[in-house]
């Protein structure tokens, strides 16, 4: 089965669409928390507590992703999904400030159980999509980290610009908008036939977390994406107080931010038409080093246009590592297994993200020198971990070699 072209282009649309409503509804909901008269006396707090409710339910990724492997037909799975996760955001939008704050929270946590659906979910119908050889599957991926750098991008900036034109309400109804958009497009996509009638039995959510335990390969890319993801969390933190350091502005941090994002979605292009090529655990081994390196760069910058240039660093040495752990769930994991895998190492990502923003915001202490030396150590620790892991349970180096 060769590529099919014009499907992927559907799928990169709709992928795009799902995981930019997913990307921008947070600052969406604390934008319209803090602007709609009467939400409350603290309505950053507010905020935030509606965001969190979009992101804690990750946890249920594991729960929901089964049924991805049970189905013969994941279109419809995740059509379900989708739909729900634009309505639900919308009535949150819309009852905000007019109904019970338990109400809108409601409303938030089911769209956020429906976000790993939206994330891992997506990107565990790629392999359907390619043909059998590794160049097109690695193009696949390599498309797949491109939605998800355009998503993250373009979501809180479409956020921001339409709440500057218009306001909050208007910019989180066209986020719900874009997930349904999104839910209609992912049924022109061809079905799942690679296994035909019998598809094989789906497996356990506790058998996919032994799995994740167990598999080597798995367990030491999974390991290397926390860890990352942990450090990565912090990041919007670490570019406050770096920039800080070197200018006097908290201010520009955001743009340290959004290079970070820039600099993914290039390496991200990149990837498509120079895909890469080899083991997926010896490459996610090699460009987490690179992630943890470039990191480390930002401890290091003497000035702000260096810096801003190690920020840069860290989103293209981050396109190809993610690339890598997607190629590894989707060569790795059993087929009963595949969604689940992809949904259980998302949700686990957004978890260690949490946890990494929450603890960078309390050791800002360390400062401009130190927090980003710590964020550094945790990836690098992820590579070594990776090497260290690998050598002793199969006796190779990090090359593969004996």
């Amino acid at each position: 089965m060769q590529t099919n072209r014009g499907a992927l282009a559907r799928y990169f649309v709709a992928a795009s669409l799902a995981r930019g409503a997913d990307s921008g509804a947070a600052i969406g909901l604390v934008l319209l928390a803090v602007s709609r008269p009467g939400v409350s006396s603290h309505p950053e707090a507010i905020g935030g507590i509606l965001a969190a409710g979009l992101t804690a339910p990750h946890l249920l990724g594991p729960l929901l992703a089964r049924r991805l492997d049970q189905t013969h037909d994941t279109r419809w799975y995740l059509f379900g999904a989708f739909v729900v996760y634009g309505g639900t955001l919308a009535a949150a939008a819309l009852l905000l400030g007019h109904a019970p704050l338990a109400l809108v929270l409601l409303a938030t946590l089911i769209a956020g159980a429906c976000g790993p659906l939206l994330t891992g979910g997506m990107s565990s119908r790629v392999a359907a999509l390619c043909g059998p050889d590794q160049r097109s599957r690695r193009r696949g991926e390599g498309w797949d980290s491109v939605s998800y750098g355009l998503a993250g991008t373009a979501g809180p900036a479409g956020v921001a610009a339409l709440t500057g034109a218009t306001n909050a309400l208007t910019a989180l109804l066209a986020l719900s908008g874009a997930a349904v958009l999104a839910a209609f497009l992912t049924l022109t996509l061809p079905a799942d036939t690679r296994h035909g009638a019998a598809r094989p039995e789906a497996a356990t959510v506790r058998t996919v977390l032994l799995l994740l335990l167990h598999d080597g390969p798995l367990r030491r890319v999974n390991f290397a994406t926390m860890l990352t993801a942990f450090s990565g969390g912090g990041l919007a933190i670490i570019a406050v107080v770096v920039a800080t350091h070197l200018t006097g502005r908290s201010t520009a941090g955001a743009a340290l931010v959004a290079l970070v994002g820039v600099g993914s979605l290039a390496g991200s292009l990149l990837l498509t038409a120079f895909p890469v090529r080899g083991e997926p655990e010896l490459l996610t081994t090699r460009y987490v080093s690179l992630v943890g390196l470039a990191t480390g760069l930002c401890a290091l910058a003497p000035n702000y246009p260096v810096a801003l240039v190690s920020f840069t660093l860290i989103g293209l040495a981050n396109a190809p590592f993610v690339t890598a752990t997607f190629a590894a769930r989707s060569e790795y994991a059993p087929p009963g297994a595949r969604a689940q895998v992809f949904v259980t190492m998302s949700s686990l990502k957004v978890a260690a993200a949490s946890a990494g923003a929450a603890l960078a915001g309390v050791l800002t202490t360390l400062g401009p020198r130190g927090l980003p030396a710590a964020a550094a150590s945790v990836v690098l620790l992820g590579a070594l971990g990776m090497i260290v892991d690998r050598r002793l349970t199969t006796g190779e180096g990090p090359d593969g070699q004996q």
